[in-house]
């Protein structure tokens, strides 16, 4: 990809700083598939510690580490509870049901939020015709729901439902830390309520990958062996690792200059009469419709030949995502170059 482009397709693509290579270059480094990289024990015990979990587990991804979760929390046979457009039923591979022999409850909720009232719904009654309801999973920030948060009460009475339902409640944490920034959360608050929490250090943090699970330990053990499994079992993995202590040190605060990047760029677009619905933007996600003269092809490609990248999400919607790869001249050149249109 030409370095000079303005890339808003995700924050996946952000690349290393020089400092974090430098901090990278030397890692103390071992084999973690026999638990001997000392920088990998470093990163999954601090992460751990930060959400008040007892344990961590480093991955190659945040796929993984939810597929990890769905297979030591369910049986074959089980059914999950989750968002329609949660990541682990729309985006990763069909993994529910390859991996972990499961279906799945699909609930429509607020752009990507479901209730504890929904989630009660949601359960099968004990009845052999049914399959067993095992597993409740959450997405927060919610990447098709344009970034939005969940309120802390809303996650505690959900939790409330699973414990009265004997259910395991599941944290897909791929922009946990973008939430606990809008939401000015702690940590600790979600590892309080949630029985694992998937990580990603690769999107909003700007690790080249990796995502990091935690749990209780009896839950890490039973995650390390399905890792091992699943084919994630990888050596030196503290160079990785490295990439996610600096970003733990240097990149969570730094989360709030994407979110007022988006909204600097949410108000040019509110501007223009070819923009129909906005998403509310909460984070660094803008999610928009074009109506009139563009449809969300004709808008991409339009931005692309101003060295400008997003996504069509659909025929009529849009996606942009912030990071920090993007400076401040970058979104002056956007919002230049929409006013323009």
């Amino acid at each position: 990809m030409n370095q000079d482009w303005i890339d808003y397709r995700s924050d996946t693509v952000t690349r290393p700083s020089t400092a974090m290579l430098e901090y990278m270059l030397h890692a103390k480094v071992g084999d973690d598939v026999f638990g001997e990289d000392i920088t990998t024990n470093e990163l999954e015990n601090r992460m751990a510690t930060l959400f008040n979990k007892e344990a961590g587990l480093f991955c190659p991804s945040g796929t993984m580490s939810n597929q990890i979760a769905i297979k030591v929390h369910t049986q074959p046979g089980d059914e999950i509870i989750c968002d329609t457009l949660s990541h682990i039923y729309q985006y990763e591979g069909g993994g529910i049901a390859f991996n972990s022999g499961c279906s799945v409850k699909l609930v429509n909720g607020d752009r990507g939020r479901i209730t504890a009232e929904q989630v009660l719904t949601a359960i099968n009654p004990t009845d052999i015709h049914k399959p067993n309801t095992s597993l409740v999973s959450l997405e927060n920030t919610a990447n098709r729901g344009g970034g939005s948060c969940y309120h802390l009460t809303d996650i505690q009475q959900i939790k409330e439902a699973c414990i009265k339902n004997n259910l395991k409640l599941h944290l897909d944490g791929a922009r946990i830390f973008n939430a606990l920034i809008a939401q000015q959360q702690k940590p600790e608050q979600y590892g309080n309520e949630f029985d694992s929490i998937s990580i990603c250090l690769s999107k909003g943090l700007g690790t080249p990958a990796g995502s990091v699970l935690v749990g209780n330990k009896e839950f890490i053990y039973k995650a390390r062996r399905i890792r091992k499994v699943f084919g994630g079992g990888m050596r030196q993995t503290g160079y990785l690792a490295a990439a996610g202590i600096y970003a733990i040190e240097n990149n969570i605060e730094r989360l709030q200059e994407d979110h007022h990047h988006a909204q600097q760029i949410t108000h040019a677009l509110l501007q223009k009469k070819f923009i129909g619905n906005i998403f509310p933007v909460e984070t660094n996600i803008i999610i928009f419709e074009l109506k009139d003269i563009y449809t969300a092809a004709s808008f991409v490609a339009k931005m692309k030949e101003q060295g400008i990248l997003m996504i069509a999400i659909s025929p009529t919607q849009v996606r942009m995502v912030l990071h920090l790869d993007i400076s401040e001249e970058m979104v002056q050149k956007t919002i230049r170059t929409i006013q323009s249109l």
